[in-house]
Order: C-alpha cells, then sequence, then structure tokens
C-alpha cells in the first residue's frame, strides 16, 4: 500500500496547483468579458466597411483612380503575419496558428521559402520565438502590441505594412490568427490582406452598388480604402486577443476539473491506506496478546 505521508503530500500539491488554476480561470473570464464588448461591437463596423471597400475596388477597375493597395501581381515576395500570445496555457491557441503557418509555407509559398523571398510578421512571443528557432527570416518582433491594445498602436504597425506593399516590398500578405467564436471554440483563420481582394462575379440580374461620391471619388478612396484596411488589421488581432482569452479559460476550467478528481482520487487512496494500516495494527495488538496469553 501507498505511504501515507507520500500520498498527503501530493494532495497538498494537487490543491496548490487547483487554486493556481482556478484563479487563472478567473482573471481570463474577466479579461474576456471586457475584450469580448469590443470585438462585438466592431465587428459589424469592421464587416461592413470591408464591403464597402470590396465594393470600391470593383468600382476602379473601369476607373482613372489609381489604387495602390489593389495592386495585383504574381506573389514574388510574399510576408505573412503570424499572430499568438505573449503567454501559454491556453491549450492549443499557439500550436493551431503554428502548424497552419507551417502548412501554408510548405503547400503554397515553397517557391518563395526557397528563394528567400518570405519573410514573417510575428505579433505575439509564442509565435515569434517558436520561428525564431526554426531560423526563419523574421521582421522586428511586435510583442508589445498585445501588453497595451489600442487601436493607434496597431495603427502604426497596420501602416508600416502598407507601406511595404505600395513600395513593392512584397507582392502579398496574409493574416494567420484565431478568430474568437466563443468562449470554448476558436476559428482559425487564414485570410489575405493586401491586396485588396474584389468580389467574384455573381451570376444573374444582380445590379452592382451605385455610390455617390462626396466631395469626389479620388478624394474618398485615397481616404477610406486606407482606414478600412487599418480596421481590418485591428479586428484581426483584437480578434485572437479575445480568442487567447477564451482558449485560457477553457484550458483553465479543465485543469481545475482534473486537480478536483485528482484529489478526490487520491483521497479515496489515503482512506484506503490509512485503513489497511490500521487493520495491520490491531492484528499486530491482537497476535500479541495472544502470544503472551499463550
Amino acid at each position: 500500500m501507498a505511504n501515507l505521508k507520500a500520498i498527503r503530500i501530493r494532495i497538498t500539491s494537487v490543491k496548490s496547483t487547483r487554486q493556481i488554476t482556478s484563479a487563472m480561470k478567473m482573471v481570463s473570464a474577466a479579461k474576456l468579458r471586457k475584450a469580448q464588448d469590443k470585438i462585438v461591437r466592431l465587428r459589424p463596423y469592421a464587416n461592413k466597411l470591408h464591403e464597402l471597400l470590396v465594393d470600391l475596388s470593383n468600382s476602379l477597375s473601369d476607373s482613372e483612380v489609381e489604387n495602390v493597395y489593389g495592386r495585383v501581381s504574381p506573389p514574388e515576395k510574399v510576408l505573412i503575419i503570424v499572430i499568438t500570445s505573449n503567454r501559454g496555457l491556453c491549450g492549443a491557441f499557439n500550436a493551431n496558428v503554428i502548424k497552419e503557418t507551417k502548412r501554408v509555407i510548405s503547400e503554397k509559398y515553397a517557391d518563395q521559402f526557397r528563394k528567400g523571398n518570405l519573410q514573417l510578421l510575428a505579433i505575439g512571443k509564442k509565435g515569434f520565438d517558436y520561428f525564431r528557432k526554426q531560423k526563419m527570416n523574421m521582421l522586428p518582433e511586435q510583442n508589445n502590441l498585445l501588453l497595451d491594445l489600442t487601436f493607434d498602436n496597431v495603427n502604426r504597425v497596420a501602416e508600416q505594412i502598407m507601406n511595404s506593399f505600395s513600395i513593392l516590398e512584397f507582392d502579398r500578405v496574409e493574416l494567420i490568427y484565431n478568430q474568437f467564436k466563443n468562449a470554448a471554440v476558436q476559428n482559425l483563420t487564414n485570410e489575405v490582406f493586401l491586396p485588396v481582394e474584389t468580389a467574384p462575379a455573381v451570376k444573374g440580374n444582380t445590379t452592382p452598388t451605385d455610390y455617390i461620391y462626396e466631395p469626389d471619388k479620388e478624394e474618398i478612396i485615397k481616404e477610406l480604402i486606407p482606414k478600412s484596411l487599418k480596421i481590418q488589421f485591428y479586428k484581426a488581432v483584437l480578434d485572437s486577443f479575445v480568442a487567447e482569452h477564451g482558449a485560457r479559460m477553457t484550458a483553465m476550467h479543465k485543469a481545475t476539473d482534473n486537480a478536483t478528481g485528482m484529489i478526490r482520487d487520491l483521497t479515496l487512496l489515503y482512506n484506503k491506506a490509512r485503513q489497511a494500516t490500521i487493520t495491520n495494527q490491531i492484528l499486530e495488538v491482537v497476535s500479541g496478546a495472544e502470544a503472551l496469553r499463550g
């Protein structure tokens, strides 16, 4: 039978672990509620703005107004933006993004990677540390972005990416991140950030959206397209940020439940061992008394 002292020590250790995981679960739940409000309010605006952006890009195809962010060319130079977290203990949250990034590189951009024309921009310490160890071509880290996640801070990174695309440093920019669905579910997302994609042609008697531009089309497009791109980039980072807290809350909830089950099993084992010890002691006393009587 197992040693009673060893079982008591293990029970105490598991109880301490359960206290930690339970506290982390409550902290993540509080952060999730706060961050979830932001993404819920942002999504309708961002989605409508993206729809407008696609319509504007379609209208520019027959226009004299140039859209530098809609430049379509063979993807010789590619930038992949990988959004992970700065901390772990959030289940497969980071591993899924890293796995998807490796798949995209090996299946979609193998030629660019072999030629050295593929670069990674990691937002989040976990993704940056992993791909740096893999000797990937990395841009400067942006891990501090998640410590103070505001539109202004994200805006500066988005402007750098957009400027690099406009001066032909990259032909394609893709985002890989976890999109928040609910506290227990995160949708792994891979989407093109640049160039701005146009809507596919729809069969049937569909009438294209006709906009009235004020003050003029060129000025509106000059302001609206960059703003829309910055909003889309901010939404992706915020989505990943909220999904991280949801994943961590779920992981800590499961860890707390597992610790509770382990404490229950260890307590049962301890009681059995203690009962066996007491029974052995009684048998020894009885045997000794019988020996003295004999």
